[in-house]
């Protein structure tokens, strides 16, 4: 195999591929065993998951996915209603598959209430329609006051809660990792909070939100992939795309713009860069063909080709025929010309449709030279000019001639003038054979002499050729395009040499036409291109011939040239050379007909840009700061200077997005930037950043006196549906 960079041939270990991660297999979930009146119920009710379980558990007793699916079965017509990883039973329920949520906030209450009555019916907490424990959920940021208003109505109207709560998942988490200041980045599934806490409260009126997280960050990739691989055979879902996040994506340590700069070089570091994803497929499988079927193929073949060669020979004779049947023909006119007079002479051709006599001498002579040629190839002879011809009437003076030898004079004179520029080609022909020859000698020398620099002098001619190749291929699609620079200069052009006052440079030209100046326009080949830029002409024969060259330049390095090799007979397509190939198909050559291969997705540049977009929102059309910046226009001017100093001490990351490979230390990298110098930066990672929010909930009400916090049902009937109780962990009325 082919080393990309030297062309020397050295063996590259086999890819390793990784396979497209599937949901997880449906498990049906029991009711718990035991049930706990009055015990608070902890509900972390998320966009992408939902956990549960008693505030007497240590952990969540059920987790599932937040998505329900409707699956309408034809055969006994039913409709089945699937919910948490029932919901990816098989394809047909896994695109019927919906959240509740549309992006952070709730949009169907029918599909939120039938995921609350399976979660408290697998929690045994229903009775008579009821739900006899309190009840603690998380909600989002700066929550609706009419999302809030719903939650109540839904809990306290439907399932007659006891009491209820809702608090921030991110800060509960915090509280459950023993916070007390600091700043709090919460990357989750929709979006990602940057809130200040201080003295264990969340100072919500400075906090900030991005619209960016795992979801909006898988639509992203899957975007890109489907621009990238847009025949792809396999289907990608959101869910397969949510999964590729999670396992392959990273976020660059120190410099985006470093870590992309040299991502595609082919260094031995590209293949753990580089991640294959290989999709399920069906191999097809080829029947080899017996050495007897293939020798009666060989023989059909032959068969084959002998017809053909029989068809053709024998269109070539009926043309012959064809040919000398006419040249009889106008033989027999010609000979009339002598019998009859001028006049009847000319009727007969008119009678016949003949233009003149001249036409019928030059028509006889253009069908016997046809003639003679066709016979000699179908005899295997070249066509040459052996026959030296003369031309004695142009040496008598026309005096001397009648009116008939004059006219055979002038037309010995169009002979002639034919045949001293049939001469002069064949002298120049010999001339360039001979200049070839000689030229082929020197080159014979040179590479008999110093064979490593004809060598190196053959491999530069080719690169020099297939740039060219590619810059004219390139130049091609520009021009099909009318918002690039190149065919926008083309209509300048055309506009310029249209226009009444040209441009200066067109103004210079005219006067050189006129004798004022010479600008030299014109001595440089490369001057007429403008013409063939204008026409948009096609250059056909032109790359027909840089192709030839190629072709030759690369059989002379295949003969003499032991370290040369060419996979792919295109050389116009040097797969060792592009960076397209690189991005598509990673460090080796693609097989087209390999069906392994073309279900392998190539993740490089996507796995760094994808999660990039945390810091550079304006990568996927984004108009927001990023969350370096959101962090730092809290910590220098929203926060008191003590509170900051205290803050930066704990910059806390939690939410399933912030536990991407790497982004703590580019976060930590990007805030010393930013930052004073000598503040103290240290970032912490919660414990479990998908879990602590639900343990920080039940750590939460695990409190006797954070119990008093929450609204009972008696003070919900009594204040009414807005009425809230705010605590450490919540939002804060807006009025």
């Amino acid at each position: 195999m082919q080393t990309p960079s030297t062309g020397v041939s050295t063996p590259l270990p086999p890819p390793r591929l990784y396979p497209l991660p599937e949901p997880a297999v449906p498990q049906f979930i029991n009711p718990l065993p035991h049930y706990s009146p009055g015990v608070p119920i902890v509900l972390d009710l998320g966009t992408w998951h939902t956990r549960v379980g008693y505030a007497t558990d240590e952990s969540p007793q059920i987790m599932f996915p937040t998505q329900l699916a409707r699956y309408r079965d034809r055969k006994i017509l039913r409709t089945f209603t699937l919910i948490g990883t029932d919901a990816y039973l098989d394809a047909n329920t896994r695109q019927a598959a919906k959240s509740p949520f549309d992006g952070p906030l709730v949009s169907n209450w029918e599909y939120l209430e039938t995921i609350l009555d399976y979660t408290f019916v697998k929690m045994g907490a229903t009775s008579d329609g009821k739900v006899d424990n309190p009840i603690v959920m998380s909600e989002i940021l700066a929550c609706p006051q009419a999302q809030h208003r719903s939650f109540q109505e839904l809990l306290f109207e439907t399932y007659s809660v006891p009491a209820a709560t809702f608090g921030i998942d991110s800060l509960f988490s915090y509280h459950y990792n023993n916070g007390s200041t600091g700043l709090i980045i919460s990357p989750a599934n929709e979006t990602t909070h940057v809130i200040p806490v201080v003295n264990g409260r969340g100072i919500l009126s400075q906090s900030k939100r991005l619209n960016w997280g795992g979801r909006p960050a898988a639509s992203f990739l899957l975007s890109l992939i489907q621009l990238k691989y847009p025949h792809f055979p396999a289907r990608l879902t959101q869910l397969h795309a949510e999964m590729l996040v999670r396992e392959h994506c990273y976020v660059a340590a120190n410099s985006y713009a470093d870590e992309v700069a040299t991502f595609l070089d082919r260094d031995d570091k590209f293949d753990d860069r580089n991640h294959i994803i290989q999709a399920p497929f069906t191999e097809i499988i080829q029947l080899t063909k017996t050495e007897e079927e293939l020798a009666k193929m060989a023989e059909r073949r032959k068969e084959s080709g002998r017809k053909l060669q029989e068809q053709a020979a024998k269109i070539r004779v009926e043309r012959l025929a064809a040919k000398e049947q006419d040249l009889e023909y106008y033989r027999s006119i010609e000979a009339q010309s002598a019998e009859l007079s001028p006049q009847d002479f000319k009727r007969l051709l008119e009678v016949e449709g003949i233009e003149s006599e001249a036409f019928i001498t030059r028509t006889i002579k253009n069908l016997e030279k046809s003639i003679k040629r066709s016979r000699k190839l179908d005899a295997g002879d070249e066509e040459s000019e052996t026959e030296v011809q003369t031309f004695p009437l142009l040496d008598i003076p026309d005096d001397q001639l009648d009116e008939t030898t004059l006219k055979q004079k002038r037309h010995q004179r169009l002979l002639k003038t034919n045949y001293d520029a049939r001469m002069r080609i064949k002298s120049e022909k010999k001339r360039e054979r001979e200049l070839k020859f000689e030229e082929e000698r020197r080159d014979e020398d040179w590479r008999t002499s110093d064979l490593e620099g004809w060598i190196r002098s053959r491999r530069e001619l080719r690169d020099e050729i297939l740039t060219k190749i590619r810059e004219k291929k390139k130049l091609r699609e520009e021009l099909n395009n009318r918002r690039s620079h190149a065919s926008q200069l083309r209509m300048r052009s055309i506009a310029n040499l249209a226009s009444d006052t040209p441009p200066a440079a067109a103004r210079k030209r005219r006067r050189a036409a006129n004798g004022e100046e010479d600008d030299g326009f014109g001595a440089n080949d490369d001057d007429w291109a403008v013409y063939r830029d204008i026409a948009n002409a096609s250059d056909t024969e032109e790359d027909e011939e840089m192709a030839e060259s190629v072709r030759k330049v690369e059989e002379q390095l295949m003969t003499y040239d032991p370290d040369f090799s060419i996979e792919s007979n295109d050389s116009q397509n040097d797969w060792t050379k592009s960076l397209i190939h690189a991005f598509l198909r990673g460090n080796r050559p693609f097989d087209p007909a390999s069906r392994a291969e073309a279900h392998q997705i190539h993740l490089n540049i996507e796995r760094v840009r994808v999660p990039e977009v945390l810091f550079q929102p304006s990568i996927a059309g984004i108009d927001q700061a990023g969350v370096v910046e959101i962090a730092s226009d809290i910590l220098l001017r929203r926060l008191p200077s003590e509170d900051a100093f205290e803050a930066c001490k704990d910059v806390f990351l939690t939410g399933g997005f912030s536990l991407l490979e790497g982004f703590d230390l580019r976060l930590q990298h990007e805030l010393r930037a930013l930052l004073p110098i000598g503040q103290t930066v240290n970032i912490r990672r919660a414990e479990n950043g998908i879990l602590d929010a639900w343990k920080g909930m039940r750590k939460w009400v695990s409190n006797e006196d954070n119990v008093k916090k929450m609204v009972t049902k008696q003070e919900y009937e009594e204040y009414g549906v807005d009425y809230m109780k705010e605590h450490e962990m919540g939002n804060v009325s807006v009025v």
